[in-house]
């Protein structure tokens, strides 16, 4: 951005703060112990820059004059005063129109620097202070940062600067906002800072938006009907009880608005108990889930959480607690009032039986006998009891498995999101071949790594015909025809060389003869077929065929090189490459992915022909699986075998993304605890109740000749039936949700549904395993009752 571009973005409503940083040069630095490092670059960062960069001072100030900086802490010893000779960074082999910044790792042929200092000018400052690595810091980054300070007015119109831009307000419509800014500014399409966007629940893929939100509502939706089903049937347990004690009141002369408002005060006494426990008690629970997840969230975001109650939840909290409590009391008021005091004593109103309403099934006496037949005829009986229990466990099974599949399908969407990524450690190696392999020997010897690969590619270009294009790409091309070469598509070619033994392994486990290959002569290839790519017009991660081929296909593939004389490039034929084998399966490594693009495996000495024949540099990388990658980073550290800044740990990046589906998981589990115990506590009051009403009835048939064998039977039955029935309604309605929560994801990750067989492997031997136990409990309180004393009683 140039000095006009600044004035119109500090003129913006839009805009609230701006950091500006510039880099001024590099440097050799003659002290680095680090050969990828040889530089110091000297950035300068103006007023804001120093306030909103999350720039930690170990010592010292910030620099206010154009003659100070601050220093890195790998700087330490580098003096009070120094004096650089900064120029800036140019790579002779290779084409390139912009400026070399901190962003560029450091250009290395055949293990040797091959980049060089150009316009070299002196200048002096004075080290005010020290600071710890910058945010802006990468591990590939050729050199130590110095940080000096920028004066705005030294961005004149031939030299321009990064700009980072804060907004006054953080919406939806930022993405469209900013870039219609930047197209009327003339500046190029600007960076988000998508990591700090996504936390405020906004994405730039309206695709990948609408999946977040519909997640989010489908999950939010589960949870509150499953709070207010359960609430409400916790109120529900007792409407028969209430129902005979208000029609009781009605018989001595109480009016229908004295009953209704006997209800409604037994629920505002509830109310002014229950929703200030609710209250000190949620607050409590975020507090110590908070307090544990912090360590967590440290290492995943370099964050934490801190509590803050507003008072908004606190009333949305209230408000929705006494509503739950008011339509969960007016409905056994509302009843209580229209009904007779003999129909309220009677108990008419819940138990209305027809021969037709308890008829069971005649197959039912044959699988189960009598006792299974006296079982499911109690249930039909006492239909409202067995409409709360069963409706409980159906909301515990639907809140378990919608939750747990929720948790499953952000970690799918992860695991896109990282691509095909086998591997925990890469270590770039600028070695000769003989140093190179006695590091490998060295690494892969080492107690904590499992095994490793050593990969060499080279890239090429290769048209491919219409009739080999994949689905996707043929519907990219419409959009994009002048892309095409003679009606073809331009492929970008990845050709990979492993090493033998790596080469072996891969060619068996695809279940292929190693032999077929490893002929240089032939040039024979492995095709990895399946690609995982970001469809950004579409906003989504989609797993698709790279190109249609069959083995035995060949593909020509080229390459750009210079001509001195006619100066200019152009593409000339490299090798044919045959397809030996086709799979699905990828080797230890990174690939390359996306549409137009092919992976062609091939063995050493393949690899070795095709580079000949390019001439390309070779660039060696070691991948490594390990089950303990901080602890193999540490130690090839220690033997300073590779520099630091060769080695990058995917498995660190992908253990913080991880963890942080662990705190989301952390969060939604609990609920769903809480939500089972409450669920839980209605099951077992519910039978409780039901066992205690019907303690006549049990005395009843056992005064007639029913065995304690028999009985025991006919409760069995009844707490089979209670689960039987909860899956029958919960599991599909589970699937249902499942499936709405997979089609939502759809919107930025296309994948297989799949049912997670185990999860309902436990909701079903969870739910048995409930009634069955709540019915045991509920039967221990009766089991000493005697037949003559229980048989005359009235009531209970």
């Amino acid at each position: 951005m140039n000095q006009a571009q600044l004035q119109a973005i500090q003129e913006s409503d839009l805009f609230d703060d701006v950091a500006l940083l510039r880099e001024s040069g590099y440097a050799e630095h003659g002290a680095s112990t680090d050969s990828l490092k040889p530089y110091v670059y000297v950035t300068k960062l103006n007023e804001t820059g120093f306030e909103t960069m999350q720039l930690e001072l170990v010592e010292g100030r910030f620099p206010s004059g154009p003659d100070e900086v601050i220093v890195s802490e790998q700087l330490t010893d580098i003096g009070s005063e120094i004096d650089l000779e900064m120029g800036e960074r140019v790579a002779e082999d290779i084409t390139f129109d912009g400026e070399r910044t901190h962003a560029y790792a450091l250009h290395t042929l055949n293990g040797e620097r091959a980049e060089r200092l150009t316009n070299v000018t002196e200048d002096s400052f004075n080290v005010v202070g020290v600071v710890r690595e910058p945010l802006w810091q990468h591990s590939w980054t050729p050199g130590y940062p110095i940080i000096g300070h920028l004066d705005e007015g030294e961005i004149a119109d031939g030299s321009t600067a990064m700009a980072y831009m804060s907004v006054r307000d953080v919406d939806r419509t930022i993405y469209d906002q900013v870039s219609t800014f930047a197209e009327g500014v003339g500046l190029e399409q600007p960076f988000y800072n998508d990591s700090l966007l996504r936390a405020h629940g906004l994405t730039a893929s309206d695709n990948m938006q609408t999946t977040l939100y519909g997640l989010m509502a489908i999950v939010m939706v589960i949870i509150v009907i499953g709070s207010v089903a359960l609430i409400f049937n916790s109120f529900a347990i007792s409407v028969s009880e209430r129902s005979r004690y208000l029609g009781m009141l009605s018989s001595v002369g109480a009016t229908k608005r004295q009953k209704r408002n006997s209800v409604y005060f037994e629920g505002l006494i509830i109310g002014l108990i229950a929703i200030p426990i609710g209250i000190v008690a949620g607050v409590a629970g975020i507090w110590v889930t908070t307090y544990f997840i912090n360590d967590l969230l440290s290492s995943a975001l370099d964050t934490e959480l801190i509590m803050v109650v507003s008072k908004e939840s606190v009333f949305i909290s209230i408000g929705l607690a006494a509503l739950t409590i008011l339509i969960s009391t007016i409905i056994p008021a509302l009843r209580a009032s229209r009904i007779t005091a003999i129909d309220a004593i009677r108990q008419s109103q819940d138990v209305k039986l027809t021969k037709k309403k308890v008829k069971t099934n005649s197959l039912v006496r044959k699988l189960f006998g009598v006792e299974g037949d006296f079982a499911l005829k109690n249930l039909k009986r006492n239909n409202k009891r067995y409409f709360v229990t069963v409706s409980s466990l159906v909301v515990s099974i639907i809140l378990f498995l919608s939750i747990s599949y929720f948790a499953s399908a952000l970690s799918q969407s992860m695991h896109m999101s990282f691509g095909n990524q086998n591997y925990d450690l890469s270590i770039q190696v600028d070695r000769n071949d003989e140093e190179f392999a006695a590091i490998v020997d060295q690494v892969l010897n080492m107690d904590s790594a499992n095994e490793g690969s050593v990969n060499r590619s080279v890239t090429f270009r290769t048209l491919v015909e219409p009739e080999r294009w994949p689905e996707g790409l043929t519907n990219q091309v419409e959009d994009n025809i002048d892309y095409l070469m003679d009606g073809n598509y331009p492929y970008h070619v990845q050709v990979i060389g492993l090493d033998a033994n790596s080469f072996s392994e891969y060619v068996t486990s695809i279940g292929e003869d190693v032999e077929r290959f490893i002929d240089a002569d032939e040039t024979r290839a492995i095709l990895v077929s399946e690609i995982l790519y970001e469809d950004t017009e579409a906003g989504k991660y989609v797993e698709a065929p790279s190109v249609l081929a069959n083995e035995n296909d060949t593909f020509t593939v080229e390459q750009e090189n210079y001509d001195e004389e006619r100066e200019l490039y152009e593409y000339e034929d490299v090798v044919e490459l045959e397809i030996g084998a086709i799979t699905n399966d990828y080797p230890l490594g990174y690939f390359e992915q996306w549409l137009g693009s092919m992976v062609l495996i091939v063995s050493p000495d393949v690899f070795e022909e095709i580079q000949m024949e390019s001439g390309q540099p070779l660039y060696d990388m070691l991948y490594v699986t390990t089950d303990q990658p901080e602890a193999l980073q540490q130690e090839l550290e220690d033997h300073a075998l590779i520099d630091e800044s060769a080695i990058h740990n995917t498995y660190a990046q992908e253990q913080r993304d991880q963890q942080v589906i662990t705190v989301m998981s952390i969060f939604l589990y609990g609920f769903i605890t809480l939500i089972s115990m409450i669920a839980i506590a209605n099951i077992i009051n519910t039978i409780s109740t039901s066992i205690a009403l019907r303690r006549r009835e049990f005395a009843m048939l056992k005064s007639i000749g029913m065995t304690p064998r028999s009985f025991n039977k006919m409760i069995y039955f009844e707490s089979i039936f209670y689960g039987l029935k909860a899956l029958l309604y919960g599991l599909p309605i589970s699937i249902g949700i499942m499936y709405s929560i997979y089609i939502t994801n759809q919107n930025a990750f296309a994948y297989a549904f799949t049912l997670p067989w185990l999860e309902i492997i436990i909701a079903i031997v969870a739910v048995l395993v409930i009634v069955i136990v709540a019915m045991v409990y509920s039967m221990s309180k009766i089991k000493k009752d005697n037949i003559i004393e229980t048989l005359k009683q009235e009531n209970v």
